[in-house]
């Protein structure tokens, strides 16, 4: 008997969760994309790109497809889809597992001020001039027309359309990891005096925390959402063993 697993994907834990749940023969597998990336890594895996229409369209989804679990793999940043995907799988009555990675912990010698939204972030920056490395993809980047007064260095995997509406900005296309020696060398090449992030966790873009510690730079670190309470595991071995045991009889579970 195959179970219907929908995963709502974008991230690399996503992908490669997606890998392995696809290698076992008694699952059928969607990954779905919301189609932020214009151009995304090739998936190896049946996918899905594009919304679903909030709650309720993921809820219709979920009944069509005969889903047997939904498992939230995205960013955690992506409040609204994990708020959505909560919403959906009650609505359809199917289980949901939620991938959740841990977020950073500060370290000794970390100058970060938290903020709890890219909102909030320009006004931390403070009213002198400085260079501000911007590392957050660039759906949020515009709060930081408020603050014309800097320099910032753009990071994003795809073009800012439209630019940045600030006189002073260099844009730097790259899609991630990135090895702190070599953030190390972009913060100096660009004199950076603060770096502004997401609390993202994992290894991927973590090098630019520890080269800005390293090089003793402030980091402006916008907090993470409130998600939705439901089962999660923070990695993928501990989630996969979640998913074995939701996918069993009820008579093996023990429940």
């Amino acid at each position: 008997m195959s179970h219907r697993i929908l995963i709502l994907g974008g991230t690399t834990e996503a992908r490669q969760l997606a890998g392995q749940l696809a290698a076992k023969p008694d699952i059928e597998l969607t990954l779905s994309l919301a189609g932020r990336t214009e151009n995304p890594i090739a998936q190896q895996v049946p996918t899905r790109v594009g919304g679903f229409g909030g709650a309720e369209g993921l809820a219709a989804y979920l009944k069509e497809t005969k889903a047997d679990l939904l498992i939230d793999a995205t960013h955690p940043y992506a409040a609204r889809i994990s708020a959505n995907a909560a919403k959906a799988a009650q609505f359809a009555g199917v289980p949901i597992l939620a991938l959740r990675r841990p977020g950073w912990e500060r370290q000794e010698g970390d100058r970060w001020t938290e903020v709890d939204d890219a909102a909030g972030a320009p006004a931390a920056l403070g009213l002198t001039a400085r260079r501000v490395f911007l590392a957050l993809g660039r759906q949020e980047v515009g709060a930081f027309e408020a603050a014309p007064q800097h320099h910032y260095l753009l990071r994003s995997v795809d073009p800012v359309e439209p630019p940045l509406g600030v006189p002073h900005v260099d844009y730097l296309l790259a899609r991630g990891p990135f090895r702190e020696e070599d953030e190390r060398r972009l913060l100096i090449a660009h004199r950076i005096d603060v770096v502004v992030s997401k609390n993202s966790g994992g290894g991927a873009t973590y090098g630019k925390i520890a080269a800005a510690r390293a090089l003793g730079v402030e980091v402006v670190m916008i907090r993470r959402p409130v998600l939705p309470t439901v089962p999660s595991a923070p990695g993928i071995p501990e989630l996969l063993a979640m998913v074995d045991h939701s996918l069993r009889p009820v008579a093996e579970r023990g429940v």
